[in-house]
């Protein structure tokens, strides 16, 4: 039975990575986009609730589910004395510093504040890739 509601909770795991990754992908180039359109336009109000609906409906949702699921398997499988799972949660909280950013920047579009450019979210769109990048290694190599 355990080993049961353990794939269960891992499948949850999984698909909430899924869900949190493609908004965390996803967020940045609408950002990227809204920065381009006039303030107040109709282009600029549709992109503060596309936001909005993905933060809110999608990626916080998400990454919650994450957590949880992600903290229950760690502590069921006794992975908490693992290097790699320290690395991974290490990770896993600076992409969570991360989604803090983006729904700090999604209330600065929602004000009509835009105090960076286009260039800043190109370049922070990268970052949750390399770090996607690394926790999937630690996960699947587990190095040490």
């Amino acid at each position: 039975m355990f080993e049961d509601v353990y794939l269960w909770i891992k499948a949850l795991h999984v698909i909430a990575v899924i869900a949190w990754m493609a908004g965390m992908l996803y967020l940045p180039r609408l950002f990227v986009y809204h920065s381009e359109a006039e303030i107040g336009s109709k282009q600029s109000e549709t992109f503060k609730v596309m936001e909005r609906r993905l933060l809110k409906a999608i990626i916080n949702p998400a990454m919650t589910v994450t957590w949880l699921a992600g903290l229950y398997l760690a502590w069921s499988g006794h992975w908490f004395s693992f290097g790699w799972l320290h690395v991974k949660l290490a990770l896993v909280l600076v992409m969570s510093a991360v989604h803090g950013f983006f729904s700090r920047w999604l209330k600065d579009f929602a004000a009509d504040r835009r105090p960076r450019t286009q260039k800043f979210y190109r370049i922070i769109n990268e970052v949750p890739t390399v770090l996607m990048i690394f926790i999937v290694i630690m996960v699947i190599v587990k190095p040490f």
